[in-house]
This record gives structure tokens, C-alpha cells and sequence, in this order.
């Protein structure tokens, strides 16, 4: 087999770190600088293995005695048939050879959005933070108006998003080779503007119609919100894998649905969140009619039935767990 070959260094999630030309066989791998191929890795002998080629005319990589060998898929191996797609390991280092003839992977679409990256989508993710924090403050604000509160308001989001969205964009350096920091930004101020879009929708309508219903399970769209968000931030990392990413972020939503029932189940006795409006709204919002008080009252008095019962099984219970004791 002719050369040149091209030997790479390969990430744990196969990226390649480095990739180096040898004109031709046989290959010398190891920490010595007489090598063809140097491995700067303190788990690699001097002279490592060596590639050469079989009798088929094929590759074949051979141990020269080290002391931990090469591995492939878990096991050890002496002496190893190689191509283009077998990852071996010595000492800490992930390595595979390819020849100019291996065939690659077409190229990807690009689906990146090059236009919607930059200083653009990050301060428009900023301003809908900040819209938020301070919408936020303004409607549980109960005392009396001081700027101040609401410039540090402002300032504690506004840090709090750059925060997260930098931890994202850490993230799409390490994998994407790019930050996007603004897109990250906007993808937070997006998610924050979602939700309060739903609070003051699901409160007008809930307050105007009685369908309670609708803030009493809030918590389970306020998740649903996030999880959306989070598919968002990896699809920013990684575009071409938007199946996992959907599959991943459906996990997330019914495990955390899961265990909101299951606390509001233990805490309450309910499914449903506790029946609580934080948002005071005119009487002229009303759109269903008014419950009488009447009405309320009977309903009041029909419950008392149940309660007496109720009561009494239990002092029943209490007095008669004090006779089993006497």
C-alpha cells in the first residue's frame, strides 16, 4: 500500500485534535523523537507500535513490548488489522490512520444562521431580560417606587443572563469552535418573554372566564418553556442533531412534570399548583357572571354533612385507640 498516510489524534467524542502526514510505511509511533509520529503522552513508551503493512496489503499495527499495549473496543491487543475506521488507544491517546483514498462524509447543510449571530440578537436578548426583570419587580411591587431598586433589579438580571447564556457559550467553543454568545443571550431573553407572555395571558383569562384551570397547571408550561429553551441552546451547539435534542428535552419536561404532580400530590393532596393569584385585576375584566353569595353559602353548608362525619370518625378512632391502650 502507498502512502502518504495521515495519522489522528482523535477527542473522546471522535473529534480530530491533530492530524500529521508520514510519506509512507513503516510508521513509527511513540514519545521518542525517533519516531515518525511523536505522542506527547507520559502512558506511551519511547517507541510504541509500529504500522506496516500485512500480506493482504492491508495495515496491521504492532506492539513493541510496552507496557500498556494498544485497545481497541475494551480489549488488548498484540498485533491489530487497521483502516480508516479503527480507533486504537495507547496509553491515553485515542489514534487512527487513514490513506488519501478513504472515503469522507458529505458535506454537511449549514444550518447555523451566519446572519443571526453578533452584537444583534445579544442586545435584543438583553433588553427582553431586562423587560422582564423589571416587569417582573413592577407587578410584586408593594412599597413605595424607588429607582434605585429597580436599577439593581436590572443590573442582577442582566447578570444573571450573561451568566447563562456564558456557561452555553463555553459550551459552543469547546464543540462548535464558536461562542455565539448574543445567540445564546437571545435565546434566554426569548424563553423569560414566553413565559411572561403566558403569566399575564393565563391570569387575564383565568381571572375573566373562572378557568382556574389554566394557572392552577402554569408550572407545567413554565417547564414546558424551559425545556424548549434548553433544545434551543444545543441546537445552537450542534445544528445536525435536532432528533436526539427533541428526544432529550421531551425527557426533561415529563420527568420534571413528573415530579411537580408528584409534590403538589404529597404537599397538597392535589395535582393541580395551589389556587393563588399574585395579580390583583379590575372587576371590569369579569366576563363570566358573578357566583352569589348565596349560592356560596349553600354549597358552604352542604359540606357540613361531610365534615361532621368526618369528625367524628376520627374522635372515634382517637378514643378508641386510648381503650386498646388501656
Amino acid at each position: 500500500m502507498n502512502g502518504p498516510f495521515y495519522i489522528e489524534t482523535l477527542a473522546r467524542n471522535g473529534d480530530v485534535l491533530h492530524r500529521h502526514q508520514v510519506p509512507g510505511l513503516p510508521i513509527r509511533i511513540g514519545r521518542g523523537y525517533d519516531n515518525d509520529y511523536i505522542v506527547d503522552d507520559a502512558f506511551t513508551a519511547p517507541n510504541h507500535v509500529v504500522i506496516e503493512a500485512d500480506d493482504a496489503g492491508g495495515l496491521v499495527m504492532r506492539d513493541l513490548g510496552t507496557r500498556n499495549g494498544v485497545v481497541h473496543q475494551g480489549k488488548r491487543h498484540a498485533q491489530l488489522p487497521v483502516d480508516g475506521n479503527t480507533v486504537v488507544r495507547i496509553g491515553h491517546t485515542s489514534l487512527r490512520v487513514r490513506s488519501p483514498q478513504h472515503a469522507v462524509e458529505p458535506e454537511l447543510l449549514d444550518r447555523t444562521m451566519h446572519r443571526w449571530e453578533g452584537a444583534l440578537p445579544g442586545m435584543l436578548g438583553i433588553l427582553l431580560i431586562t423587560i422582564f426583570t423589571l416587569f417582573t419587580l413592577w407587578l410584586n411591587d408593594t412599597e413605595e417606587f424607588q429607582p434605585i431598586r429597580y436599577l439593581q433589579a436590572a443590573a442582577m438580571g442582566i447578570a444573571g443572563g450573561l451568566t447563562w447564556a456564558g456557561i452555553w457559550a463555553v459550551g459552543n467553543r469547546l464543540f462548535d469552535r464558536h461562542a455565539r454568545l448574543g445567540r445564546h443571550l437571545f435565546i434566554l431573553g426569548s424563553a423569560l418573554a414566553a413565559a411572561t407572555v403566558f403569566k399575564i395571558v393565563s391570569t387575564v383569562t383565568a381571572y375573566a372566564l373562572s378557568w382556574d384551570e389554566v394557572v392552577r397547571y402554569g408550572s407545567h408550561v413554565a417547564i414546558a418553556i424551559g425545556c424548549v429553551m434548553i433544545y434551543f441552546h444545543l441546537r445552537t451547539i450542534k445544528p445536525h442533531h435536532p432528533r436526539k435534542f427533541a428526544i432529550l428535552s421531551g425527557s426533561l419536561f415529563v420527568l420534571g412534570s413528573g415530579l411537580t404532580l408528584l409534590s403538589n400530590q404529597q404537599v397538597s393532596g392535589q395535582l393541580a399548583d395551589e389556587h393563588y393569584m399574585s395579580v390583583v385585576l379590575p372587576p371590569a375584566l369579569r366576563a363570566s357572571e358573578d357566583y352569589p353569595v348565596d349560592a356560596f353559602m349553600a354549597d358552604v353548608a352542604a359540606l357540613k354533612p361531610e365534615l361532621d362525619v368526618e369528625r367524628t370518625e376520627k374522635v372515634r378512632d382517637a378514643f378508641g385507640d386510648d381503650e386498646e391502650e388501656e
